[in-house]
Order: C-alpha cells, then sequence, then structure tokens
C-alpha cells in the first residue's frame, strides 16, 4: 500500500492511497471462508458450503466491505503517525470511486481531500478591563423595597391605590366572555390606569379591551386566552370589582431577616443590608466574569493569525449535518469560521498548559453544579455520598452526551482560567448602565 500527502497550499492537501490485491487479498479470503461456516444455503449443510460459491454470491459486497475498512485503518493510522493535524475528517472523492469496476479491478486508486491546520501562535498578554458593576444605592433600595412585598401581608382595603390589584370579573355581554380574574394596576396602561385607582368593591370600571394593558402578554394572563386569541378581542369590556388586594410590606425585624437568610444568620439593619449587598455584588461579578470572558475571546481572535481551509470546510459541513443547505452555509460561515478558529486556540491554549480533565473532575463538577441548586448549603456525610451517586448517575445517562457536556464546560473554564492568569487584567469600575453599553456591543 502507497500513502502520500500531496499539499495543494498550506490548509489543503489531498491524501491519496494506491491499493494493490496484496494488501488486502489475505483479509478477503478470511471474511470469504468466515462466511462459508455461517451460510445457510439450501442444498448445503451448515460449515459446508464451498468458498468458490461464497465468492460467487457475495465476494463484491465483502470485497467492498474489507476494502473500506482497510482505507478507514489506513486513514486513520497514516495521519497520527505523521502526526498531521486536520480539520474535521478526510472527505473521499466520490466521482473518483465512483469509476472503480469492482468486477475486474484488483489495484485501486483512492483519494481525500483534507483541510490541514497551520502552526500558529497565540498572543496572551492582551491588554482588557475587566468591568466591576457598582451597586447604586437606588437599585438596592427599589430591591428591598421588592422584597419587602415578598415577603409582606396582605391586606384587602375598601378603597384602591397605585400599586394593588383588583380582583373581579371581566365580561363583555356581545361576546359572551366572562372571566374571574386579577388586574395588577402597575401593569395598566397609563391612559386607564386613572379608571382602576380610588375603586371599591362592586364597583364596575369600563375599558377597551385592547387599550387596557401595556404589554399584550399581560392581556393573555388576565383573560386566560393565546396571543392570537387575545389580539381578536376587540370594543369595550367591564370589569366588575370583588376585592382590592394590598400587600403592606414587611418590616425590617428579625422575622423578615430569618425568613429572607434563614434563622440568626443576620439580626440587625446593618447586617441584613452588607448580606444583600454581597448577593448584588456577587451576582454582579458573574456577569462581569461572563462579559470578560467573552471580550477575551473577541481580542484573542482578533490578534491570532490564523488561515482556514475555507472550501474544505463548508465541504465538510454539508457532508457531516444532514439537511443543512447550501445557501445556510454560506449565510452563517463567518460564525462556522469564527467557532472553528476559537475551538482551534482553545485546543492550542489546553495543549500548551497541558490541561486535562479526568472523570473525577467531572464528577466533582457535578456535585458542585448540584449543590448550587440546593442553595450551595453544607452537605453532612450521608448527602455526600448521595451527591456522588446523583453525579455519576446524572454523567452516564443520554448516551454520553451529559458527560461530554460537562466535560466541555469544565475544560473551557480551565481554559479561560488561564487565559485570565495570563493576560494583563485591569478594573474599572462602572455603573450598571455603562456596563450594560458594554456588554451590548
Amino acid at each position: 500500500m502507497d500513502i502520500q500527502l500531496e499539499k495543494n497550499s498550506s490548509t489543503e492537501a489531498l491524501i491519496k492511497i494506491k491499493l494493490k490485491e496484496t494488501d488486502y487479498q489475505s483479509k478477503l479470503k478470511e471474511k470469504l471462508k468466515s462466511y462459508s461456516k455461517q451460510a445457510s444455503i439450501k442444498g448445503f449443510r451448515p460449515g459446508k458450503v464451498p468458498i468458490s460459491l461464497i465468492e460467487k454470491m457475495y465476494g463484491k459486497s465483502i470485497k467492498v466491505e474489507e476494502i473500506n475498512k482497510i482505507l478507514v485503518d489506513s486513514l486513520k493510522e497514516y495521519i497520527q503517525k505523521n502526526d498531521i493535524k486536520i480539520i474535521g475528517d478526510p472527505l473521499p472523492n466520490y466521482d473518483k470511486a465512483n469509476e472503480i469496476d469492482w468486477d475486474t479491478q484488483n489495484e485501486f486508486d483512492f483519494e481525500y481531500q483534507v483541510g490541514l491546520i497551520e502552526e500558529f501562535e497565540c498572543n496572551l498578554d492582551v491588554k482588557i478591563d475587566k468591568y466591576q458593576i457598582e451597586v447604586e444605592k437606588k437599585v438596592l433600595d427599589e430591591a428591598i423595597d421588592e422584597l419587602k412585598r415578598q415577603y409582606g401581608k396582605m391586606t384587602n382595603p375598601e378603597v384602591s391605590e397605585a400599586g394593588d390589584s383588583v380582583f373581579g370579573t371581566l365580561s363583555q355581554a356581545s361576546s359572551e366572555f366572562s372571566k374571574d380574574s386579577l388586574v395588577e394596576i402597575d401593569k395598566v396602561s397609563d391612559t386607564l390606569k386613572k379608571s382602576f385607582i380610588g375603586v371599591k368593591k362592586d364597583d364596575v370600571i369600563k375599558v377597551n379591551i385592547q387599550n387596557l394593558f401595556v404589554d399584550e402578554k399581560t392581556l393573555e394572563e388576565v383573560t386566560g386566552l393565546t396571543g392570537e386569541e387575545a389580539k381578536a378581542l376587540e370594543g369595550e369590556f367591564e370589569f366588575a370589582v370583588k376585592n382590592v388586594n394590598r400587600v403592606e410590606p414587611a418590616d425590617l425585624n428579625q422575622e423578615f431577616y430569618d425568613k429572607v437568610f434563614g434563622e440568626g444568620k443576620v439580626t440587625s439593619e446593618e447586617e441584613f443590608l452588607k448580606e444583600y449587598t454581597k448577593i448584588y455584588e456577587e451576582n454582579y461579578d458573574r456577569e462581569s466574569e461572563y462579559l470578560l470572558a467573552h471580550q477575551l475571546q473577541d481580542k484573542i481572535l482578533g490578534e491570532t493569525k490564523l488561515n482556514v481551509a475555507e472550501d474544505f470546510y463548508k465541504k465538510w459541513i454539508l457532508a457531516t449535518n444532514e439537511g443543512i443547505k447550501a445557501e445556510d452555509v454560506e449565510k452563517d460561515f463567518e460564525h462556522y469560521v469564527r467557532d472553528l478558529k476559537w475551538t482551534l486556540i482553545k485546543n492550542k491554549i489546553a495543549e500548551d498548559s497541558d490541561i486535562k480533565v479526568e472523570y473525577a473532575d467531572t464528577v466533582a463538577y457535578t456535585k458542585k453544579m448540584f449543590q448550587a441548586q440546593f442553595g450551595g448549603m453544607q452537605l453532612n456525610d450521608e448527602m455526600e455520598k448521595n451527591m456522588e451517586v446523583m453525579a455519576n448517575n446524572y454523567l452516564q445517562q443520554n448516551d454520553g452526551e451529559n458527560y461530554m457536556n460537562v466535560f466541555s464546560q469544565l475544560r473551557t473554564e480551565k481554559i479561560m482560567d488561564v487565559l485570565k492568569e495570563k493576560a494583563n487584567i485591569s478594573m474599572k469600575k462602572v455603573s450598571r448602565e455603562e456596563f450594560d453599553k458594554q456588554a451590548k456591543k
């Protein structure tokens, strides 16, 4: 067997394989012999079917099957032995393969197109800002007010005010529509909001249904209809008030602190504000880390010179993704190339930094994911054992897909840790508004 790599460019090449009869004859004979022992053909005892008959009946298909196996194994061995870095898998030249006369030929020429990965360098010493979002007093006060409402006491005043909700029957006589619903006054449109303020039990409010709320989703929720059904409503409706609901905000006291943080963990308003601010800071930091990772990716992609075998890559995408159309690949090809380059860069960083992910690492990472769902609570010995079993079971589900997802996520995190360690990162304090502007870029 003769295998040669012929480079067309630094990123594209052909692997040519010349197969002689001696390269496959012995394996073909073994396969024919095996078939003769297993074949069940009328007129012959089991295991006594002549090899010549098997060859006459099945020789061509067995020959094709065995040569294909040899080609797959030989390609893989050649690529690994010569450390040829390629994109995806080799693509066979089907036109050339279709010219083969399997009945008469004993020697064969095969050709495979490959996309080569160029040697490249990554400059990880990049300068970048990490945005530290300042927790603004106004935002914190609004969040605490909402929390006080959440843990507040429900009352039923006689007359409604802004911020209340009104329970009653929404109806229209002409369409025979009728439904008991809760209307939150703050969600009512500005043009009709005054109609819901100052009302009491048994009052009837007349409204134009499509002008009732600020957004369509609220109308769907209140009417209990789908989007299209809610849009079809028209004309004047009546809302007959049955009850006014008001939430009296909770006081900042020990009962409130215990409900929010757990019994005895916070014992004063000062401690409460400190702990609640810490939650905001941690949430903001996660957002900041997420943005930093994306901006690092953009920075390194922009500064890394890496050519891609684009023609080959388009063919490979179409060959390996059933149902995808060439026009779709052309439309999104910039994103395909970006994802490929980032994958190649990550692989190089992992190789250069000797990053490895063992199975024990994936188990520990999965347990950490599960523990986060329990609010990060500390686990006793029995719970720890149960968590270990849960993690292993999860990783083995979905035919290994769960394991590969966790493996990929953990490996990416380790790679990002290396990037953050090597990059020149400056902390920059910004407002929430400024951070959102940076995130939208």
